[in-house]
């Protein structure tokens, strides 16, 4: 028993500069979180947003982003614990999700991913502004159009 435990941290220590990287995040386990999400947008990774915002995400369903999302309150609280407990600033994730965070004051609760100084630094040296209007895109948020892993949390576009 105590070499498995021994055995078992050491792999989670040697794993973690995998998502040391700010263009891999963990994938998104949480299958309740995935069904009800990925039904609509590509299921983001809990690790690309702060604590606060996903609350407030959460708490506004019926308005998600022009949208009716309302959720039943069991699977609405199920996803808000998943999405809490693994956000940019909580545990383990702060290790991975800090890059997202740069420039983010305490203060702020950013809604939207593709506001955060961070993303808009990655995106605006390399990407003009039609390329946001083509229709293979459309969207900012469409990161599978870019990134064919991005559902399983890997960004890189090299």
């Amino acid at each position: 028993m105590k070499y498995f435990l021994i055995a078992t941290v050491l792999g989670y220590i040697f794993t973690l500069p995998v998502y040391a990287d700010s263009d891999r995040f963990p994938p998104v386990t949480n299958d309740l979180t995935k069904k009800e999400c990925g039904a609509c947008h590509m299921t983001f990774q809990p690790q690309l947003l702060p604590e606060r915002s996903w609350k407030a995400i959460m708490t506004d369903l019926d308005n998600h982003f022009g949208e009716d999302a309302s959720l039943d309150k069991e699977t609405t609280y199920h996803i808000e614990e998943y999405l809490m407990k693994n956000a940019a600033d909580t545990g383990w994730s702060s290790f991975w999700g800090s890059d997202m965070l740069r420039g983010v004051k305490k203060s702020q609760i950013p809604l939207r991913i593709t506001k955060l100084p961070y993303w808009v630094h990655e995106h605006a040296e390399e990407l003009s502004p039609s390329v946001w209007k083509r229709s293979d895109i459309r969207s900012k948020a469409n990161c599978l159009a870019c990134h064919l892993d991005a559902d399983q949390g890997y960004y890189e576009d090299d």
